[in-house]
């Protein structure tokens, strides 16, 4: 019962990661989704018909990455007793990424390369977050990545709780479930595009830091 009652907590972390780190990889580093990767088919179509460069190309390579990642995350699940462990790979991504960007900078060595590669680490991280909440939906209240169906979700509540003179309970709490992932993802993202816009790529150690945080402390219950 423990778990449960962190359940809204974790939600809310996984959607904030997820919202800062998508929005810093499109703010800092040439407009690519780490967490939401179909959403680079529509940045590259429409810098293809531009008639960009490579550079355009590059973002379809974020699929076959993020698949790797998920399979790496089921892999993962079936040797493993701690669901969190994936998580915890994450954060080490994460955190890597974070760490190899600073590192770059410091010695003025980080090439637009570099910045393609720490974008690739960010999205197999999220790949294994994606891997999470389809192996461990009960572990958070919704999809920590895409909130489209979150969305929906909480517009059918709310339509009900309308019906129903804002009585129905259950439409209450699962509007309320909602409204975590949705509000989580939003403030995500702004933290992630301030940044990203302001610091770049090196503030990916945070959400690294606080995934591996989150480990820690599930490993404990």
């Amino acid at each position: 019962m423990e778990i449960k009652h962190n359940i809204g907590f974790v939600t809310l972390l996984l959607t904030m990661i997820a919202g800062y780190c998508d929005t810093v990889t499109f703010v800092a580093a040439d407009s690519i989704f780490s967490a939401h990767v179909t959403g680079n088919f529509i940045v590259f179509a429409y810098q293809f018909v531009k008639g960009s460069d490579i550079n355009a190309w590059i973002k379809l390579l974020t699929f076959p990455v993020f698949i790797l990642a998920v399979i790496t995350g089921g892999q993962i699940a079936r040797k493993v007793a701690n669901h969190y462990k994936i998580l915890f790979l994450e954060g080490v991504f994460l955190l890597l990424a974070g760490i190899l960007v600073a590192v770059l900078d410091y010695y003025g060595n980080f090439s637009h390369v570099m910045m393609y590669f720490v974008v690739m680490m960010t999205v197999f991280a999220m790949g294994l977050q994606n891997a999470f909440g389809k192996l461990y939906a009960k572990e958070t209240h919704g999809p920590t990545t895409m909130m489209t169906g979150n969305v929906t979700q909480a517009s059918l509540d709310f339509g009900a709780l309308l019906k129903s003179g804002f009585r129905d309970a259950d439409a209450m709490m699962s509007l309320k479930k909602q409204l975590i992932l949705i509000i989580g993802f939003l403030l995500g993202c702004f933290l992630g595009a301030y940044a990203g816009k302001y610091f770049g790529l090196f503030t990916l150690i945070f959400p690294g830091v606080s995934m591996i945080i989150c480990y820690y402390y599930h490993r404990k219950i």
